[in-house]
């Protein structure tokens, strides 16, 4: 029997959640270019399995190389980065968009494969891209992000390079990117401080703690940058109180008990704040798919009598009509009288009958159409007698 790597701080969780907790831990990894995701893999790899608790490694990033740790599934194995690109004439971020979204359409064995190895692992670990753009706003990324959420606790791991954000405008930078990935993604969210090991964090955290620091750093630069992270720092300063920051080293693995540790928070967090929010939000869904549904079979029914009612009173005309039809036998000559319904009857009968209309209304209007049917006979018989006429002229003059 296997010893859990994460262990609840709280027994006040409902049975669903401990369910899903015995799923492995899955640890989306994000960053920027040259931040050290994937170095920081495989540090965090060789700990795990260090401690006999080898972690389930999924690589997303279709145009490396190299990776310089074991890998269970590659996307490489699956889709050919320059292929995708010649054959669709891409750039390398369209390359790794449409390799990312070929991918998310397999996405389902993803997941079985995740599951089979349950029992045996701890923590999932997906590496991305180093365009982190490409993840975070593709829909592949939110297939894959979002599918993992559902099924699995998930927590979202952004890396920041310290030795780069030592400038506050660049800190900002990071600060601004990671804000908007934890409202868009609303997953449990760790920031890792990489490369202490060069620079320490110290001067992040209290940046992030003390307004004053990080203005009293902006106060040599006068740049219209500087102002607006002026302006951003106090905007971002509920952001920062709700955020967990810790400084690891993927070079020599320092900080990864305290990484691990927010791991342990982080997952606590996602079976009592984003699971019963999502819970919530499924049977919102659950029930708006309930009333369309019944709203619109309430139409169909509706269209449906309205178009029922609009053939039955085509029907019964049809059936009148073919009746006068049928059972008149007096049509011939001056006969104005025919046998409908068993009684003999005259046409300005019938047709007040149908119309709604006095007896001398609809006698006039029978004589009227009596007269214009009569003309209409007589102009098509002088028109017949004018083709037979010059047909015969033309063959006496041929002759």
């Amino acid at each position: 029997m296997r010893t859990p790597l994460i262990t609840f701080a709280s027994n006040n969780i409902c049975n669903w959640s401990n369910e899903r907790h015995k799923k492995p831990v899955c640890l989306i990894v994000l960053g920027m270019a040259g931040s050290g995701k994937t170095t920081f893999v495989q540090q965090l790899t060789s700990r795990l399995h260090t401690r006999k608790q080898p972690p389930y490694v999924i690589n997303l990033d279709p145009a490396c190389r190299e990776v310089p740790y074991p890998v269970n599934i590659d996307i490489r194995d699956t889709v050919n980065y320059k292929e995708v690109m010649k054959q669709y004439s891409l750039g390398p971020n369209g390359g790794i968009v449409t390799s990312l979204n070929l991918f998310a359409t397999k996405f389902d064995q993803v997941i079985k494969l995740v599951e089979k190895r349950s029992s045996n692992t701890d923590i999932a670990i997906f590496d991305t891209p180093g365009q982190i753009e490409v993840f975070t706003w593709s829909a592949s990324g939110t297939i894959i992000t979002e599918t993992l959420a559902a099924l699995f606790p998930t927590v979202v791991v952004y890396v920041i390079d310290t030795v780069r954000s030592v400038s506050p405008v660049t800190f900002m930078s990071n600060m601004l990117y990671a804000c908007s990935i934890l409202y868009k993604l609303r997953l449990p969210f760790i920031v890792v401080m990489n490369k202490i090991d060069v620079v320490k964090h110290d001067y992040a955290m209290e940046w992030m703690t003390d307004f004053d620091a990080f203005e009293l750093a902006l106060s040599s630069d006068s740049s219209y940058n500087a102002n607006l992270s002026r302006s951003l720092s106090l905007t971002l300063d509920e952001f920062y109180k709700d955020l967990t920051a810790v400084g690891f080293s993927a070079v020599t693995g320092e900080g990864f008990d305290e990484f691990l540790a927010a791991v342990d928070a982080a997952v606590l967090e996602y079976e009592t704040e984003y699971c019963p929010e999502h819970e919530r939000l499924q049977k919102l869904n659950a029930e708006a798919y309930l009333k369309e549904k019944s709203r619109q079979k309430e139409r169909f029914d509706a269209d449906f009598q309205e178009e029922k009612g609009s053939l039955v009173s085509t029907a019964r005309y049809v059936s009148h009509r073919n009746e006068i039809l049928l059972r008149n036998r007096a049509f011939m000559g001056n006969e104005r009288f025919l046998v409908y319904r068993g009684r003999r009857q005259n046409w300005p009968q019938i047709v007040s009958q149908f119309s709604g209309r006095t007896e001398e209304e609809a006698t006039v209007e029978v004589e009227q159409r009596f007269v214009v049917s009569a003309l209409f006979l007589i102009n098509c018989i002088l028109k017949c007698v004018e083709v037979i006429y010059k047909y015969t002229w033309r063959l006496k003059i041929n002759v």
